[in-house]
């Protein structure tokens, strides 16, 4: 009478394999945990964050206060299709369609802090406004923990248009520049909504390093950055490749040639910003 085999190997698996698969399975269980563990940890931090920190409802007075400080008009004008694709296109591709934060570019920003390597981006427009209006000049994780708190509940509480206006309203594009009102007749002598793709996309450029890329007093920063956002404008399908190219010929003494302020006045600014929303989206 032959001893009887063992399962695993009546099966054809030599006892070895059995083990391995064994462990393999362990080792996949163990990361299914621990990922699950990081995500309810995470829900629960967030949801932590949005209790401790305060309300959003004065994001407008907020606006309000800071360009009476540093003269810009308030309201501004609404952001004009072109400078809200561009500044969407480089800053946040996904400002449409997130919920204020970007699981991806959070995970840069907390590597960055707690690594001191410095500021690895991922910050979404939703955060890069909460930092203006409520925790400028502040650094750390405690600020940025905070930023994506207050970015979430900006995103729930205003409009995408609305959000796009308010850090129109309050971003430094340097050369003295507060709010995209003043930075456009400053830099280009016309108001938002006349801003041509090439004056948008370098505009929307400034927003990250607004001093060393001013095109007025570094003209070759400036083109880099303008050739970034068309980059990113292509990318993302809002202008074909063929216009980037042409765009990107047009020197940038020629953008700025007329920079100083607008003949307009601010409420005529306003207007005419409104009234070519539906005209620029109808132009490459």
């Amino acid at each position: 009478m032959q001893p009887s085999m063992p399962l695993d190997m009546q099966a054809g698996w030599p006892p070895r394999e059995t083990g391995r698969r064994r462990g393999l399975g362990s080792v996949v269980r163990m990361a299914v945990l621990a990922l699950l563990s990081l995500v309810v940890a995470g829900a629960l931090g967030v949801a932590v964050l949005l209790l401790v920190t305060p309300s959003v409802a004065n994001a407008r007075q907020l606006a309000q206060a800071f360009d009476h400080a540093h003269g810009a008009p308030y309201p501004g004008v609404a952001a004009p299709v072109r400078f809200a694709a561009a500044l969407e296109a480089t800053e946040d591709h996904r400002f449409a369609s997130e919920p204020g934060i970007d699981p991806v570019g959070l995970s840069r920003v907390v590597y960055s802090v707690l690594t001191g390597k410095g500021d690895q981006g991922g910050s979404t427009l939703y955060q890069q406004l909460a930092k203006m209006l409520y925790t400028p000049g502040q650094s750390g994780l405690s600020a940025k923990l905070d930023q994506v708190a207050l970015a979430v509940k900006l995103k729930y509480s205003y409009s995408g248009p609305d959000i796009l206006r308010l850090y129109g309203d309050v971003a430094y594009f340097g050369h003295g520049f507060y709010g995209l009102q003043n930075a456009s007749c400053g830099y280009f002598g016309v108001q938002p909504g006349q801003l041509s793709w090439p004056q948008a996309a370098l505009l929307a450029g400034l927003v990250q390093a607004p001093s060393s890329d001013d095109p007025l007093s570094y003209p070759a920063a400036g083109l880099s950055r303008e050739q970034h956002v068309l980059g990113r404008l292509v990318s993302v399908g809002a202008i074909s490749q063929a216009s980037a190219d042409a765009y990107l010929r047009i020197p940038v003494a020629d953008l700025v040639a007329h920079a100083g302020a607008c003949g307009a006045n601010a409420a005529d600014g306003q207007q005419q910003g409104g009234n070519d929303r539906s005209q620029q989206a109808r132009n490459d």
